[in-house]
């Protein structure tokens, strides 16, 4: 959650600023310079100092009420009112001593950490030249004098001003007085750099897992890559371990993740998942991506994962591509398959693998406002069940582009070449079927401008577009479908010549999308207030391609947040509208709500969306689509969301598609004073009378640490299991600064929420 700075922690007392640390705190001149109210010197070259003495040697420093400085063996004795400082510790003591090759030791000492701020009492210091001080018999805290919050107790700390690092042993973590942890070996940072060492631990507890306990080591291997190693005890499985590798180079950046739970004392099997990711940019214009996932079994996210949308995953995809482009062409070569996590889903239904798919893009200028493109692809498509085989596509498309300040006319001609080399066909299928059409497009828009508001300092326009869109219609029912689906109609849909997504099929057309969109926004500054756009197509003549009966069923899956798009069961990828939807309980998600039946209406449905925003903090989304021949709103959401600052958001959100879910969604992120922040989401299906998530939490942060409590009930599946998790995090400040928060997931579950200061990661 949030984290807040300000005045709630008070200044450390003020002292002079030393300059740059040298490699030796000494710096070059080493000479001890003495300054006292009086002094005698005997025979032997003892001199006794008294009276405000203050001794400087270097970048450090010593004061008292008296000192007796040995100058043949460079050594003080200071006693009454000791203050030692260097530029990265100060000790207050009744005695010492000090010598002048830079060691010092002190008894019974105040000691305080300047960079971090930290503070302690220690039985015995000893400063060593090398810049290492030892410490024995220590409480030591971050934070402020006479705050008690907590505290480490240690029969010895090392501290390494070099390294900018300390190391404890046989360390109690106490809350006031009161005694919560133990670990015979601590580290942790002094400065603000990266540092191995234990992480604070995390507590949770939930339905599935029991009580939960992880305590993360973490390892700066270098500047450029880390580890996170993370032990945990679940009281209801075992033992598990996670680990989260992290690298970044010149030309590549990626993690490993992996969590391993040997012999579930529920399932009696070994539990684990994997996710693998890689960016590396090989040269210019050249670059291989790589996602793995993978889990042990079918029901590692129900018990594992934390929240609804997570919890009913249904395909986990591993990925490799290599991709060129260039000012002309883009190309990718890409291996894709999934691992089903429904196992219930028949084979039938699961999505075919593309190994290899290649798909070649490009885009050339030919003369004056011409252009010739090329779209194609080969891919070969392999699944246990049903026909198999490759699928090779080639459209050339010859393009007219003329623009102007006010308009825009862009006439195009294409032709789609489609073949295939099937095995398994059904029976009396052909097993190397083709295709190929003619097609033709319009797209065409004017842009009116006019001056708003009172002194005129707002910009409206208005913006026309039609799009006639002519495709032949072509029998196309002995083609297999590997990865093609029909979306859900909105603004992008509108105006697409297809209606499919995929080549599978290419839908007949003879029709006109109408749009009109209009706009509010400030010229100079570039804010927008206001868009708004209503559309529909009308056919000229009736479509007549449709999808196989069976791929009109709904698909048993969810949508993730935000998700645009998303694979269908024997389809491959299909673009979804993206939205915040957990899976409802008992019931499905269709990605296909036209019936696989001809159309019979001649106009679409009108769909409508409208943005309001930056107005006084307050925005507001809506979309709508309505059918005006069965007078019938097919799909409704409405999003309104207070924001006066990126920790501060309120959202209120409505949902409804006919027949699928009807759902509200409330949540925030709110701080309700100078120490407290909270969260909460709500999300209740009108159709089912349940909540589908719930979730509250709250955070208390104080100048030196930190304590963040997170509560969920959520659904573990489609089928409705529930799920009860609370979570809880503390931190100390100046222990740990490195590694995931446990309330990471927040900007997900609530929109347009940032947290404030959070941890680097």
């Amino acid at each position: 959650m949030g984290a807040w700075a300000g005045d709630m922690c008070p200044a450390p007392p003020k002292r002079k600023k030393p300059p740059p640390r040298p490699a030796s705190f000494l710096a070059t001149d080493q000479r001890i310079l003495i300054d006292s109210d009086a002094a005698d010197i005997n025979a032997a070259g003892v001199a006794v100092l008294t009276g405000h003495v203050e001794v400087h040697q270097g970048l450090r420093s010593i004061a008292a009420d008296s000192m007796t400085y040995d100058e043949r063996i460079g050594k003080l004795d200071v006693k009454g009112a000791v203050d030692f400082e260097d530029p990265m510790i100060g000790i207050k003591s009744d005695s010492g001593t000090y010598d002048a090759l830079g060691g010092a030791d002190f008894n019974e000492a105040n000691f305080r950490i300047f960079d971090r701020n930290g503070h302690g009492f220690a039985k015995e210091i000893s400063v060593n030249p090398d810049g290492v001080i030892d410490l024995s018999k220590v409480r030591y805290t971050t934070c402020p004098v006479g705050n008690k919050d907590w505290s480490l107790q240690a029969s010895a700390i090392d501290i390494d001003t070099d390294a900018d690092a300390g190391t404890g042993r046989n360390v109690v973590m106490r809350l006031h007085d009161l005694p919560v942890f133990y670990t015979p070996y601590i580290s942790f940072p002094l400065g603000d750099e990266r540092k191995s060492g234990v992480l604070f631990p995390s507590l949770a507890h939930s339905t599935s897992n029991g009580w939960q306990v992880d305590v993360p080591y973490y390892f700066n291997l270098a500047p450029n890559y880390d580890l996170t190693v993370t032990p945990g005890y679940l009281s209801a499985r075992g033992v598990e371990l996670g680990t989260e590798f992290r690298f970044l180079t010149e030309s590549s950046h990626g993690q490993i993740e992996e969590n391993f739970l040997p012999n579930d004392a529920q399932t009696h099997s070994d539990r684990a998942y994997l996710h693998v990711l890689d960016v590396t940019n090989l040269t210019d214009g050249l670059r291989f991506d790589t996602q793995l996932e993978s889990v042990s079994d079918s029901n590692y996210f129900s018990d594992f994962a934390v929240g609804a949308d997570q919890t009913s995953v249904t395909f986990l995809e591993r990925e490799a591509e290599l991709r060129y482009y260039d000012d002309v062409w883009r190309i990718r070569a890409q291996l894709q398959n999934f691992q089903t996590i429904d196992t219930s889903l028949l084979s039938g239904d699961r999505p075919y693998s593309r190994v290899p798919r290649v798909e070649a893009y490009a885009d050339t200028p030919l003369f004056s406002h011409f252009s010739l493109a090329l779209d194609s692809e080969v891919t070969n498509f392999i699944r246990e069940v049903g026909p198999t085989g490759v699928r090779a596509d080639l459209a050339p498309e010859l393009r007219f582009s003329e623009r102007g300040a006010w308009y825009f006319f862009e006439p195009a001609v294409g032709y789609h070449y489609t073949k295939y080399e099937l095995q398994n066909e059904e029976v009396g299928d052909p097993a190397d079927p083709s295709r190929s059409l003619p097609y033709a497009r319009v797209d065409t828009g004017l842009l009116f401008e006019r001056d708003a508001g009172a002194q005129g300092q707002r910009t409206q326009t208005l913006e026309p577009r039609l799009v006639y869109s002519w495709v032949p219609y072509r029998n196309q029912n002995d083609l297999p479908i590997f990865d093609t689906g029909l979306p859900d109609m909105n603004m992008v849909e509108l105006y697409r010549t297809n209606r499919y997504v995929g080549d599978d099929r290419i839908g007949d057309a003879n029709q006109i999308a109408a749009g009109l969109t209009t706009r509010l926004f400030n010229e100079n500054t570039g804010t927008q207030y206001l868009t708004a756009t209503v559309g529909q197509i009308r056919y000229l003549q009736l479509p007549r391609v449709t999808l196989p009966d069976y791929l009109a069923d709904t698909l048993p899956g969810q949508t993730l947040p935000n998700q645009t798009l998303t694979t269908l069961p024997g389809q491959g990828n299909v673009i979804l509208p993206g939205q915040n939807l957990p899976t409802l309980p008992g019931q499905t998600v269709s990605n296909l709500p036209v019936p696989s039946v001809p159309e019979t209406y001649r106009s679409s449905d009108i769909i409508g969306e409208v943005a309001l925003t930056a107005y006084k903090n307050w925005s507001l989304a809506v979309q709508y689509q309505w059918n005006p021949y069965t007078d019938q709103t097919d799909k409704n959401e409405v999003l309104l969301q207070y924001h006066p600052a990126p920790e501060k958001v309120v959202n209120l959100g409505y949902r409804y598609q006919d027949g699928i879910f009807k759902q509200y969604d409330g949540s925030f992120a709110w701080p309700i004073g100078p120490h407290w922040n909270t969260v909460g989401r709500w999300v209740y299906s009108l159709e089912d009378h349940q909540t589908i998530e719930q979730l509250a939490g709250f955070e208390y942060k104080s100048c030196c640490w930190r304590i963040e409590v997170l509560q969920r009930r959520y659904l573990t599946n489609r089928y409705g299991g529930l799920n009860n998790s609370i979570a809880l995090q503390l931190e100390l400040t100046g222990l740990s600064s490195v590694g995931k928060r446990a309330d990471a997931f927040l900007p997900r579950e609530i929109s347009g929420y940032t947290p404030a200061n959070q941890a680097a990661p």
